[in-house]
């Protein structure tokens, strides 16, 4: 089974950090996405709402701002409560694992703070083994050119 979802978009607003009663930071932001095609010459988008934990959300917290390009790796959560009048709430929001701030903070097609990071990988939202506060580790991603050459002989290709 495989719950994992990609997401390319910017953000509505900037994300609003909470912490537990226990002292965990978790943080909400919005993601617009576009849809992959247009209504009547207009295009159409998705809003998605994510939440990251721990060490993530004050990273996402301190840097994120509205309107800034963002990519989010993670997974789709159902949740549901009962609220005030007694009837049942289902909320669909994506968990983040990783996060990529895509714009360098010199370009000027958003608001951002003047001690933003540069451009990079910000993790460490998932609690479970293999996944790690690794802020600016690039080093486990499997399509990062490292400048050698491959070699694949024509009998490892599909086609």
């Amino acid at each position: 089974m495989l719950n994992r979802v990609v997401l390319i978009g910017r953000l509505t607003k900037d994300p609003e950090l909470r912490y537990t009663p226990s002292g965990v930071a978790v943080t909400q932001f919005t993601l617009a996405v576009d849809r992959p095609f247009t209504n009547g010459g207009q295009r159409e988008a998705d809003f998605i709402p994510i939440v990251s934990w721990r060490q993530l959300a004050e990273t996402c917290a301190n840097y994120l701002r509205k309107g800034r390009l963002t990519a989010v790796e993670g997974r789709i959560q159902v949740r549901n409560y009962e609220n005030n009048e007694g009837r049942r709430v289902y909320v669909t929001e994506v968990i983040a694992d990783n996060v990529r701030f895509l714009e360098s903070q010199n370009s000027g097609n958003s608001a951002r703070r003047d001690d933003a990071p540069p451009q990079g990988r910000y993790g460490g939202g998932y609690s479970g083994e293999g996944y790690g506060s690794s802020v600016g580790n690039n080093q486990d991603d499997p399509f990062q050119d490292d400048g050698k050459p491959i070699d694949i002989s024509d009998d490892d290709l599909p086609f």
